[in-house]
């Protein structure tokens, strides 16, 4: 096929501008100042709330050993409420805690998950170890508590502001009411988010725990 005179010419002018060196200037310094220009312009998340700060505490771990806010201090954790009895929600809960678990892989040196159960006069520490057994739980990252009833409504209500009492679920059978929310706590011990079961919930915890450990990471 002819090569048109307008063709030529075209190819002419090309030819010349690549071999000039100041196009190879340009053409560099555009690659990459454009990722740079995007990643300024891009807008960061705004710092997460601090609702409330929770008290110091000492419980009792599944192991019989004394565990608490200083163990928990200097990590992000999770804490959520349960007890090994519950046949309604606990089991949909724990399943999701499991998850959390699986996806906190690659930062067990900086976060944790506390479930507190509800229902101390059950859950002894003996009973809670067969439970995190049976979850296949993961001591370095997730622990499970348990302390007097008094203690534990005490740090449940005033602590974590989440409700703890009685229901009745059928035929006067009474059962622990108690919240499913997963709440988030940053490495100071205050409460930066409360989060439900639903994906999004969760997936929305996972990027505001990894905000918390990064930013106290680079601080």
């Amino acid at each position: 096929m002819e090569m048109t005179l307008g063709n030529f010419r075209r190819s002419n002018i090309i030819e010349r501008l690549v071999s000039k060196k100041l196009f190879w200037v340009i053409m560099v310094s555009f690659l990459f100042a454009y990722p740079i220009t995007k990643s300024i312009q891009r807008r960061l998340p705004a710092a997460l709330p601090v609702l409330s700060t929770v008290p110091e505490f000492r419980f009792t771990d599944e192991n019989g050993k004394t565990f608490g806010s200083h163990e928990l201090k200097g990590k992000i954790y999770i804490a959520n409420f349960m007890f090994t009895s519950c046949k309604t929600s606990c089991p949909i809960l724990l399943k999701k805690v499991q998850k959390v678990q699986h996806r906190m892989r690659g930062v067990i040196d900086r976060a944790a998950i506390v479930s507190f159960t509800v229902d101390p006069e059950t859950d002894t520490s003996e009973v809670l170890f067969a439970k995190a057994r049976e979850l296949k739980a993961n001591p370095t990252v997730w622990r499970f508590l348990t302390a007097s009833k008094e203690d534990t409504k005490n740090l449940l209500v005033r602590g974590f502001k989440v409700p703890v009492g009685e229901k009745e679920i059928a035929n006067s059978i009474m059962e622990v009411a108690h919240s499913n929310k997963l709440v988030l706590v940053d490495q100071d011990g205050r409460i930066r988010g409360y989060y439900g079961l639903e994906d999004r919930s969760i997936n929305q915890l996972m990027i505001d725990a990894g905000l918390l450990i990064n930013s106290k990471k680079n601080s």
